[in-house]
């Protein structure tokens, strides 16, 4: 299966006002029974080792700088998507992610029907505070761009 960058096709203003930063990427794949909070569980549930231990490298080095680490959430189990708080679920969309001091992170995930396939979007939407956030992005920028679509070919596994 293909990931392709597409244009992010989401209302930020909405979902994260003052967003400066959006990317999305697709894939398209043949489970017309998926919904969104399938396809979320699927991209999130397991990671590629590779991602997982850039994870836990950031968790370490923000941990002094006293930036919330994966599993910090204080939201219920039943609320998440991997490791992100869900913000809001349809059966065509959820949005997950939060709020910090150095930046707002949300991931959209989108399904919808593409003749017998069905279009799987991941957009990512980010506010930046600070100048920390803005040198943060700026570092996992390059990490964001091989994760997303790594994460959506899990999706088809």
């Amino acid at each position: 299966m293909t990931v392709r960058e597409v244009a992010p096709e989401v209302d930020t203003d909405t979902l994260l006002a003052g967003a400066q930063f959006a990317d999305a990427f697709r894939i398209e794949i043949g489970d017309r029974d998926l919904d969104a909070r399938g396809a979320a569980e699927r991209m999130m549930a397991r990671q590629p080792r590779w991602a997982a231990m850039l994870l836990s490298l950031r968790n370490v080095l923000v941990t002094p700088l006293r930036l919330k680490t994966s599993g910090a959430s204080p939201v219920a189990p039943g609320d998440m998507i991997g490791i992100f708080p869900v913000v809001s679920a349809t059966p065509s969309r959820i949005v997950a992610g939060f709020n910090d001091r150095h930046l707002d992170f949300r991931v959209v995930v989108d399904v919808k029907p593409a003749g017998d396939l069905r279009q799987v979007t991941a957009t990512t939407l980010v506010l930046t505070h600070n100048r920390l956030g803005r040198s943060y992005l700026a570092i996992i920028m390059p990490f964001h761009r091989l994760i997303v679509p790594a994460m959506l070919r899990q999706i088809a596994a």
